[in-house]
């Protein structure tokens, strides 16, 4: 079995709540009261999201990068 390596997104609410999405999968997302916590609860759901997916493309995706985008707002 071979380990594939997929780009999580962390983020902390208002509450202090950490919510995570792999955006490479449709409806990836998961919560939890610390990091630790919402990525175990992120790799359950990401194990579920995968059962019924081909996962043959994933092996050759690449994280690249993120990038902060001014926008002008009137």
């Amino acid at each position: 079995m071979r380990n594939i390596n997929f780009t999580a997104y962390i983020e902390q609410d208002e509450d202090g709540m950490f919510i995570g999405s792999v955006p490479s999968i449709p409806s990836c997302y998961a919560q939890g009261k610390t990091q630790k916590e919402l990525l175990d609860n992120l790799q359950e759901v990401l194990k579920l999201c995968l059962r019924n997916l081909d996962t043959k493309p994933f092996d050759k995706t690449k994280f690249v990068g993120i990038q902060n985008l001014k926008l002008k707002h009137a």
